[in-house]
């Protein structure tokens, strides 16, 4: 009896802080939207500029530098550290009001926008590929708005009440096929493909037990997801990326499809496959290294304990 009352306690305590929580969110939202888009933005960058390098997160981001970058000197790195937290706080305020950035008209760019009209057009089902660079959240409002079918994998929130907000936000700028990542996300995305839908997922953060491929120099165990798609269904994968132009301006490009190399040696073909999306990804992180979210380890741990030479 004592331990159900408790649990009922801890049920009771847990529900009550994730109201709290989403409040504080719609708070901030209804704020948010009550500014204008570059101030919104800036206010972003300045907070997070301030609190990120303070967390214990910092040494993450720090470190994950400087085993990508190991030729720079330490100013240069904690200046790329800095800027990536500003980077952060910029993305992080401009998710309430993303439907005020796309609705806007003039503040996204689109590269190649003929393949994705060629890709609605002909309702060709690819995997679209791409990872956390600059606001992230841009691209999937991207493809909605080309008119492609298209699902989008996502990681759900622990709190159900804040997931429905963030699934709510998403549903206003355009993003109406959702995909959770797990075992129901999965099957979703292999009957969105065999209805010749196509879906789009992040392949950028660590995924224990998927293939060790190259990046940056050193083996990173990466998402197979993807590939084995594109694979199954003999369709191409997609790159796309988005660069931060100006404050809440953009730049999404949309990058020549990889058409994966079928051998028969069906490992190979998937570890080649990867291989080339990290290629892809280390490319795009490179030429613009402080829109990367560097604050996750993206390596094995043997990598963080070395030291840096």
């Amino acid at each position: 009896m004592a331990r159900a009352r408790s649990s009922l306690v801890q049920t009771f305590a847990r529900d009550l802080a994730w109201r709290l929580e989403v409040v504080a969110y719609d708070v901030i939202t209804l704020l948010a939207r009550l500014f204008p888009i570059d101030a919104v933005s800036d206010f972003g960058a300045a907070a997070v500029g301030w609190l990120g390098p303070l967390t214990s997160t910092h040494r993450v981001a720090v470190r994950n530098l400087q085993i990508a970058f190991p030729d720079l000197t330490p100013a240069e790195i904690d200046a790329l550290a800095a800027e990536q937290w500003r980077q952060i706080g910029r993305t992080f305020a401009e998710f309430p009001i993303i439907d005020r950035i796309v609705a806007a008209g003039d503040r996204i760019e689109i590269v190649n926008a003929e393949r994705l009209a060629e890709i609605a057009r002909t309702g060709e089902p690819v995997v679209f590929v791409s990872g956390h660079l600059s606001n992230w959240e841009i691209m999937p409002a991207v493809i909605a708005h080309s008119g492609v079918v298209c699902h989008m994998t996502y990681r759900a929130a622990n709190n159900p009440h804040f997931d429905k907000r963030i699934r709510d936000n998403r549903f206003r700028y355009g993003v109406r096929l959702f995909a959770p990542k797990g075992g129901d996300g999965a099957r979703e995305l292999l009957d969105a493909l065999g209805r010749g839908e196509s879906v789009a997922l992040m392949n950028d953060q660590k995924f224990n037990g998927g293939v060790a491929a190259p990046f940056f120099g050193r083996l990173a165990h990466t998402a197979p997801g993807p590939s084995r798609l594109a694979l199954r269904f003999d369709t191409v994968l997609q790159p796309m990326s988005v660069q931060r132009l100006d404050k809440a301006r953009f730049r999404v490009i949309v990058h020549p499809p990889i058409k994966p190399l079928v051998t028969g040696d069906r490992a190979g073909d998937i570890a080649r496959s990867v291989d080339r999306i990290n290629t892809f990804m280390e490319e795009r992180i490179a030429e613009r290294p402080a829109e990367w979210f560097w604050v996750h380890k993206r390596w094995p741990a043997e990598t963080y304990a070395r030291k840096r030479r």
